[in-house]
C-alpha cells in the first residue's frame, strides 16, 4: 500500500522548504530568500520513530494575485492538499500573522484534512514570546514552534502530524506481492489490461484519452503468485498538462512508479512508438524499476510474416537506452499472450531481485579484465581491486579502483555487459558505484 502522505503548505518566504529539507534529512528543496523559488511540488521521502511517509513541499500559495505564475503554485499546492493524509500549514513567527495566512487557513479548514499549524522561525529556545500566541487567531488549534533552521521543535511537530495518521496506513506490504504499474501515454490500453485481468468492469474503459483520472490498484492471485496492478492516467507531455485534474494525474503515475516493482510500458502498437513512450519508459528507469515494454492492440494491426520482427526491431532501436526490457505484443481486448505477460513480470521482478555473490562476481570480472585492459591515461592504468553487490531493486555494484577518473563509460558499459551475459539481469536496470579505496570518495 502507498505510504501516507504529509503536505507542507503556507505562504511564499515562510521557510517551508527549509523544514522540508530537515524533515528529509537532505537538502532536495531549493532553499532561497526570493518569495516563488518553489515552484513544483517536491516529493521526498521521510522517516519519524521508524515509521515512513511521503513528503510533499509545494509553493507558496499567494490567495489573491494575478500573477500567472503565483496562480500555478497556488494550484500546485491546492493538489497536493488534496492527495494529502495531513497539512502542515506553515507561518513565520517574524512577520506574524498576516491577511494571506487568514485566507490560506480558511481555505485549509475547507479542505476537511487534518491540519498541524507549524509556526517557524522560533529560533530561541525556552518561553515563546507574546507574538507567537497571536497564531491561536487562526482557529487551528495549538501551533507548534519550530526552528527550520536549527531543527529545535520538529519532534514535536511530526508527533503532532502522527496523531491524525492511522495506524493501518503504516501497515507493512506484504513481501511476497509483486507491485505492477501500468503506464504508458493516454489511451495506450491500460484500463482494458486491468479489466482483461480482474476479470471484471474495476476500472472504466473509454476511447476518449484521459478516463482514468487516478490510480486504482487491483489484487489478483495467479498460480500462486499474487500482484497488485496499479491503473495509472496516461502520462502526458508537460506541455499538454494544462487543467488541474491532469496535473493531479501525473503526480499520481508517478507516485504509483515509485512504489511499484515492475512497470509494465504500454504502446500502442497502431501508433507505433512516439517521444512520450520514451518519457514514460525513463521514468521507470530512473527510480530503478524493472521493465516490460507491451505492445498493445495487436490483434488489429495488419500483419504477415515479417511484421512482428520488424516492428521488434524498430522497438529495440527506440528504446536502446534500456536495452534489457523485453518487449511482448499483446491484446488486452482479447487477451492475447496475457498469461505470458504474468511470467515476464515474475521473471523480470527475479532479475531486479538477484543477489550475486562477490566470488562469483569478481570471477568475471578477472575474466573480463584479462579478455579487455582497462584503459589508461598519461601512463596511468586503472586498476580494479574487488567488487561486490550493495543492494537490489536494482541490482547495484561497487566497484574498488586506484583512480575513479580512469573509469571510463565506455568500460563501465563494457563490464555491465560481461556481468550480462553472465548472470542475465533480464528487464533490470544495474547500476555501478565507483570508489577509489582507501581516499572515502564515491561516485555513482
Amino acid at each position: 500500500m502507498a505510504k501516507p502522505i504529509v503536505a507542507v503548505v503556507g505562504r511564499p518566504n515562510v521557510g517551508k522548504s527549509t523544514l522540508f529539507n530537515k524533515l528529509i534529512g537532505r537538502r532536495l528543496s531549493i532553499v532561497d530568500d526570493t518569495p516563488g523559488v518553489t515552484r513544483d511540488r517536491i516529493f521526498g521521502d521521510a522517516e519519524w520513530l521508524g515509521k515512513s511517509f511521503m513528503l510533499i513541499d509545494t509553493g507558496g500559495i499567494e490567495p489573491k494575485t494575478d500573477d500567472i505564475i503565483l496562480k500555478k503554485m497556488r494550484a500546485q499546492a491546492e493538489l497536493a492538499i488534496d492527495t494529502a493524509s495531513v497539512i502542515i500549514f506553515v507561518t513565520d513567527l517574524k512577520s506574524g500573522v498576516t491577511a494571506s495566512d487568514n485566507e490560506v487557513a480558511a481555505m485549509l479548514q475547507k479542505s476537511g484534512k487534518p491540519i498541524v499549524l507549524c509556526v517557524n522561525k522560533c529560533d530561541r529556545l525556552g518561553e515563546q514570546p507574546l507574538e507567537f500566541y497571536e497564531f491561536y487567531n487562526l482557529g487551528l488549534g495549538d501551533p507548534v514552534a519550530v526552528s527550520s533552521v536549527h531543527g529545535h521543535g520538529t519532534g514535536d511537530l511530526l508527533d503532532r502530524v502522527f496523531e491524525h495518521i492511522p495506524e493501518a496506513e503504516f501497515e507493512e506490504e506484504d513481501e511476497e506481492i509483486i507491485n505492477v504499474a501500468v503506464i504508458g501515454k493516454p489511451n495506450a490500453g491500460k484500463s482494458s489490461l486491468i479489466n482483461n485481468i480482474s476479470g471484471e468492469e474495476r476500472v472504466i474503459v473509454s476511447d476518449v484519452a484521459g478516463t482514468t483520472r487516478d490510480a486504482i490498484d487491483t489484487l489478483v492471485e495467479i498460480d500462486g503468485q499474487k500482484y497488485n496492478f496499479t491503473d495509472t492516467a496516461g502520462i502526458r507531455r508537460k506541455s499538454k498538462v494544462d487543467d488541474d485534474i491532469e496535473k493531479y494525474s501525473v503526480m499520481r503515475a508517478k507516485m504509483a512508479i515509485e512504489r511499484s516493482d515492475v512497470c509494465v510500458i504500454m504502446i500502442d502498437a497502431t501508433e507505433g512508438f512516439t517521444e512520450q513512450d520514451s518519457k514514460v519508459a525513463g521514468l521507470a528507469m530512473e527510480q530503478g524499476k524493472a521493465a516490460i515494454i507491451a505492445v498493445n492492440k495487436w490483434d488489429i494491426v495488419e500483419k504477415d510474416g515479417k511484421t512482428m520482427d520488424s516492428m521488434r526491431k524498430s522497438l529495440m532501436q527506440d528504446f536502446s537506452f534500456m536495452p534489457y526490457a523485453p518487449i511482448i505484443f499483446i491484446s488486452a481486448k482479447t487477451g492475447q499472450r496475457v498469461d505470458r505477460l504474468f511470467e515476464l513480470i515474475k521473471f523480470v521482478h527475479s532479475q531486479n531481485t538477484m543477489r550475486i555473490s562477490t566470488g562469483m562476481l569478481n570471477d568475471v570480472l578477472a575474466e573480463a579484465t584479462a579478455r579487455v585492459q582497462p584503459p589508461s591515461d598519461k601512463g596511468k592504468r586503472l586498476k580494479i581491486y574487488y567488487m561486490t553487490q550493495a543492494s537490489t531493486k536494482p541490482p547495484t555494484f561497487v566497484f574498488f579502483c586506484n583512480r575513479e577518473e580512469l573509469f571510463h563509460f565506455s568500460y563501465q558499459r563494457y563490464l555491465e555487459n560481461q556481468i550480462r551475459s553472465t548472470f542475465g539481469l533480464e528487464g533490470t536496470p544495474v547500476r555501478f558505484v565507483i570508489r577509489e579505496r582507501g581516499d572515502g570518495k564515491t561516485k555513482a
